[in-house]
């Protein structure tokens, strides 16, 4: 029998079978020696065949993931601990304050998640916290993202329309990530009420949300998406990029490459530079070089995307 885990509590995962049965299901010892580096060898999203033992179903064969999310392990630093699998798009919710995202963070994300194959979709929340200065910094973000063909969305989740946004949901495997406090269980709750998600306010303190989300779980929304729903999830993380390929996850970069002089041109003191030209003329964004430089600059070797709760 095959099936989809929809979600993982770290002993036991409830599988989604294909004739509709949600089945509680263990896996057996061997599949943490299988060479998979990973504190848990099965996630949300993953394709699965079943076989039943007595009264319960085991997880007996893991189908090939066409991509995952994970960070590194808290405990054990030499493993990895994977989020989900199998995911078609992202929706990164971000806020200008309250608690404030940064574009670096965003640009961390938009890197990690292109590196994965994953579409990422742009969700600027709480946009009525906002004084006009504020809302010219937001609007010129929007119009940076957009330029490089991310969607984008500036609203009031608890207020606004949200259908054009659950369109693009449509027929997907999304996953909803984003520092906490910025509204991710809130949108889940107004896409679908009967999901019932718990949130918290931010702390005044420290600006910054509380997490509500104890483990990963897919839903099935009512409009033809379906959405995880995980710990805290800030970042995709522990992807090593070579530098030589970093640029390429940077669409407004990897359009001018060919017109480097150097093929293997990193864009940073190389001369007769297409992406430093273009920086100099206001055709790509500093923010957008800056995080480049930062990612560029985090190892001598690669850059190690690995921003988690």
């Amino acid at each position: 029998m095959k099936g989809v885990v929809i979600k993982s509590t770290g002993s036991w995962y409830t599988v989604k079978s294909e004739c509709g049965k949600e089945l509680n299901c263990r896996i057996r010892g061997k599949f943490r020696m299988q060479g998979i580096k990973s504190t848990n060898p099965i996630v949300v999203g993953d394709h699965v065949q079943l076989i039943k033992e007595e009264d319960s179903y085991i997880i007996s064969e893991l189908k090939d993931r066409k991509n995952f999310i994970i960070r590194k392990s808290v405990n054990l630093s030499k493993q990895t601990h994977i989020i989900a699998s199998n995911i078609d798009q992202a929706i990164l919710i971000a806020t200008i304050k309250s608690p404030t995202t940064s574009t670096s963070f965003i640009d961390r994300i938009l890197v990690a998640a292109s590196s994965y194959a994953i579409d990422v979709v742009l969700v600027f929340n709480k946009i009525d916290l906002l004084n006009e200065e504020e809302k010219k910094h937001l609007d010129s973000l929007i119009k940076l993202y957009k330029k490089i063909n991310y969607p984008c969305f500036s609203l009031v989740i608890l207020k606004d329309d949200l259908s054009p946004l659950k369109d693009l949901m449509k027929n997907k495997v999304n996953v909803i990530c984003g520092h906490s406090g910025v509204g991710k269980s809130t949108l889940l709750n107004m896409i679908q009420p009967d999901l019932e998600i718990n949130t918290q306010e931010i702390s005044i303190q420290h600006q910054q949300g509380m997490h509500t989300t104890t483990f990963s779980e897919m839903h099935e929304l009512n409009f033809g998406a379906k959405i995880i729903d995980t710990p805290g999830i800030r970042g995709f993380g522990l992807v090593e990029i070579d530098k030589s390929e970093l640029s390429h996850y940077f669409p407004e970069f990897f359009a001018l490459n060919s017109k480097c002089k150097y093929n293997n041109c990193i864009h940073v003191n190389e001369p007769d530079c297409a992406v430093k030209q273009a920086l100099e003329n206001n055709e790509i964004a500093y923010s957008r070089y800056k995080s480049y430089l930062n990612m560029l600059n985090s190892q001598d070797d690669h850059y190690r995307i690995n921003k988690f709760d």
